[in-house]
């Protein structure tokens, strides 16, 4: 039995993770609309045998983008661009299940496996920025249970859409004059609350049967979803506890929903801070930290727990009373997130925002690259992690460092792969290719 190893993605923001990595004198600030700049990121990462690179998205402005480089690209078109410069690397979009339809989200992401040769993941949200319904038309964005009920019904018809043709239902055959076995193409006749579709797709299934099904949720609603649904899953945790706990319930749930465990990876994330000492390494992080500016911490801030901090003194004690428990604001997770670093480390607000502006609540850590490969391996040999999603400081160098001083250490302990052995992004996570649901062999998602 070939011994576990860690998969790791690489999450692509445009400048960086940290809030004020564009301000940063190692950024690469101007070119962020540059293509050939994505694309080379990637083939980075590609070189170093990462099983993915990864694109957030959200379809609405942030209210911040006055002081950071926060816009989105369309991931879906961008992936596909880079997938033209990479052979071998995953490529996971996100993309909403509140604020697309079905049909078409079938066809942007069939059209990409095929592009890419079976290397597209989809990055399940159900969108959180309240901003986004004044974009499609509705009086107001919809409660967090609902979104989470229409992305229930939204993953039963997509899969439904994917496998309305079988494996063999394309047969080509000039001499004979049939391209395709009409029998083995499915209407999928959908009539549900959220939507009526009534199929098929109008393309083949794809080289991986679907996209690897990722969600990034870790809400009550977001880990039920989850251990039903989702092959790969981004989370956030800044302590070993808690990603334990999230680890051990998600990996139950899945079981209980009769699924393995195994066809489940976890991902955390990571932004190390590296450099050759730990002086060294706090005084890097300390260098990002002074370029933050406060007008646009605050505002992540308050939009993570629907507190507005803009009058206080910032090097005075956070207001713990002044938060409302009793409702999430924004990202559920977040706000649980940011309570807790509160209720446990009692920071100031200063100390709160620069925790924070790492990495929007992700895993952020300083030290020589021993440190780092160390707690890597802390959790993911202890039931925290089955990989990482690294999340560099600053791009490219911070990804630089840790390909180059980081990686060779995990793969001196047997930890990370010296080279891919497989072509799909299923094949790097070690996922199983699933079987149509129309094949006959299987029975519908209940």
């Amino acid at each position: 039995m070939s011994k576990r190893q860690l998969s790791l993605n690489l999450f692509i923001y445009p400048g960086g993770h940290h809030e004020a990595a564009w301000r940063y004198k190692g950024s690469t600030a101007d070119r962020i609309l540059d293509v050939t700049y994505y694309q080379e990121l990637a083939q980075r990462a590609e070189a170093q045998k990462f099983d993915a690179i990864f694109f957030a998205d959200g379809p609405a402005l942030a209210d911040n983008v006055r002081y950071a480089q926060r816009f989105r690209f369309e991931p879906i078109t961008w992936l596909a661009a880079i997938a033209i410069a990479t052979k071998r690397i995953g490529l996971i979009a996100t993309a909403s299940t509140t604020y697309t339809e079905p049909y078409n989200l079938a066809r942007l992401f069939a059209s990409l496996d095929h592009l890419s040769g079976g290397r597209a993941g989809w990055n399940i949200v159900t969108t959180s920025n309240a901003l986004a319904a004044q974009n499609f038309g509705l009086p107001e964005h919809p409660p967090h249970h609902e979104r989470y009920e229409r992305a229930r019904e939204y993953l039963d018809v997509i899969t439904r859409l994917w496998d309305s043709w079988e494996d063999d239902a394309v047969v080509n055959d000039p001499a004979s004059g049939i391209f395709a076995d009409t029998g083995k193409i499915h209407a999928i006749d959908h009539v549900g609350k959220h939507f009526r579709v009534r199929g098929p797709l109008n393309i083949s299934r794809t080289p991986q049967g679907r996209p690897v099904y990722v969600q990034a949720g870790s809400s009550d609603d977001g880990r039920a979803f989850a251990a039903r649904f989702a092959e790969a899953i981004f989370t956030a945790h800044q302590t070993l506890a808690s990603a334990q706990e999230f680890y051990a319930d998600i990996k139950r749930q899945a079981r209980a929903f009769d699924r393995s465990p195994d066809q489940v990876k976890i991902l955390p994330g990571i932004s190390p801070f590296i450099a050759s000492t730990q002086a060294e390494a706090d005084r890097l992080q300390d260098e990002f930290n002074e370029l933050i500016q406060p007008e646009y911490s605050l505002t992540q801030l308050r939009q993570m727990i629907g507190l507005d901090l803009s009058g206080f003194d910032l090097d005075g004690p956070f207001p713990r009373h002044l938060i409302d428990t009793g409702s999430a604001h924004g990202v559920a997770s977040r706000f649980k997130l940011v309570v807790d670093i509160v209720d446990r480390d009692k920071p100031t607000i200063r100390q709160l925002v620069q925790r924070l502006a790492g990495a929007r609540g992700h895993w952020v850590i300083a030290g020589p690259p021993e440190k780092i490969a160390d707690n890597i391996q802390t959790w993911f040999e202890n039931g925290a992690a089955d990989g990482f999603n690294v999340m560099p400081p600053w791009l490219p160098g911070g990804f630089d460092i840790f390909a180059e001083q980081v990686v060779p250490i995990l793969r001196k302990r047997g930890l990370f792969r010296e080279e891919y052995t497989g072509a799909t992004l299923r094949d790097h996570y070690g996922l199983s290719r699933p079987e149509s649901l129309f094949s006959g062999s299987i029975k519908a998602i209940a």
